[in-house]
């Protein structure tokens, strides 16, 4: 498995984001290869709407794969102010690009905690 970005901020529930602290502009977010090849085939994404609050480690939506059903959970607190509906319409694109095509939404970040940088996120997913 491919090093993970260094560029990211990482969870323990297995989401990036694309974040530099203090930054103001909406940050991208979408779950880590790890996640991707864990849960197999995705076929099914249900996000949060435009508008929405997410709020750190809560479930904000929902990826179903050929193996199971897993909750997303928000790596950061804010508003939600996009999503990929071409990864709603195309859930094989999380699969094939998870840092690129297949990122899920953007949130404008309100706060944010416990996140780990790449190193830290490959401690412990063992990578």
């Amino acid at each position: 498995m491919p090093a993970f970005p260094e560029n990211l901020l990482y969870t323990a529930d297995h989401e990036w984001v694309d974040w530099t602290p203090g930054t103001q502009e909406p940050v991208s977010v979408g779950i880590t290869s790890y996640a991707a090849e864990s849960l197999g085939d995705i076929v099914f994404v249900q996000l949060p709407e435009v508008g929405e609050r997410v709020t750190s480690g809560q479930v904000c939506g929902e990826l179903e794969s050929t193996k199971s059903v897993s909750d997303l959970y928000a790596p950061v607190s804010g508003e939600v102010v996009e999503v990929n509906t071409g990864a709603v319409e195309d859930p094989a694109l999380v699969n094939g690009d998870p840092y690129g095509g297949g990122w899920l939404f953007k949130v404008r970040v309100e706060s944010a905690e416990g996140l780990l940088t790449a190193a830290k996120y490959a401690e412990l997913t063992g990578d």
